[in-house]
């Protein structure tokens, strides 16, 4: 049975925030992605001459996915917050600072950052 979410969240704008639009039942199938690839060309990276069993690519794989499902979550209730519609990397950054502890959230937004101006300067 399909769920429904019946609360109408707007934002600043009137327009309806993407998590009060009604969800079919087949999109909660499709949220999990799969970060096996990224995960072993990183671990070549640092030690190439290690491998990953199985059973831990897939930890790592629920890990990531359950990190990033966390800070999705609370970027989103973030730019919600401030009645904004747009999310900013402002919001992401504010999320890893409330969800990661101390050097571990100020290496990830550094990281971040530094990737993202990459990809935008490429």
């Amino acid at each position: 049975m399909a769920r429904s979410i019946t609360k109408k969240n707007k934002c600043s704008r009137g327009h309806q925030s993407p998590i009060s639009k009604k969800k079919s039942h087949f999109s909660t199938d499709f949220g999990h992605r799969n970060y096996s690839l990224y995960i072993n060309r990183v671990l070549k990276e640092v030690v190439p001459q290690r491998g990953i069993s199985s059973r831990t690519l897939d930890i790592m794989n629920t890990l990531i996915d359950d990190i990033f499902e966390r800070i999705s979550m609370e970027a989103c209730s973030l730019m919600c917050f401030r009645n904004r519609c747009t999310l900013t990397p402002e919001d992401i950054q504010k999320a890893v600072y409330l969800l990661l502890p101390g050097k571990l959230a100020k290496y990830a937004v550094a990281f971040g950052s530094e990737a993202v101006q990459r990809y935008v300067h490429s």
